[in-house]
């Protein structure tokens, strides 16, 4: 972020909270006349949308009129962990046979019939 944004940010907006991967929400201070205030968000480290956790998702779309609580909404057991996209990542997800993986595919089980056009 550039140092003109952040000292508009540091101007105009006040920090409402931040979330478990770094990132910051901040909230603008006077809203334009008729509309609701806008919401943003600083990422910590790339920006990179899918690292907005859910929790803090619905604040930013005005779905929620509050933040969420500091340590986040309970959760049920059943849900994973947030974890933003990591295509393009050493993280990212590779079935077998994929070439960064190990290369090799499975032999195919002849059950497959391809359609042809009459």
């Amino acid at each position: 972020m550039d140092i003109v944004t952040l000292m508009m940010l540091k101007l105009t907006a006040r920090e409402v909270g931040g979330d478990e991967h770094g990132n910051r929400y901040f909230e603008e201070r006077k809203a334009r006349r008729g509309k609701p205030p806008r919401r943003y968000v600083r990422y910590s480290g790339m920006p990179e949308a899918s690292k907005v956790p859910a929790d803090w998702h619905g604040w930013l779309h005005h779905t929620e009129d509050s933040p969420p609580p500091s340590g986040g909404y309970k959760r049920h057991d059943w849900q994973a962990d947030h974890l933003p996209n990591l295509t393009g990542t050493k993280f990212a997800h590779r079935p077998e046979g994929h070439v960064l993986k190990s290369g090799k595919r499975q032999a195919a089980t002849g059950d497959y019939e391809p359609w042809t056009p009459v």
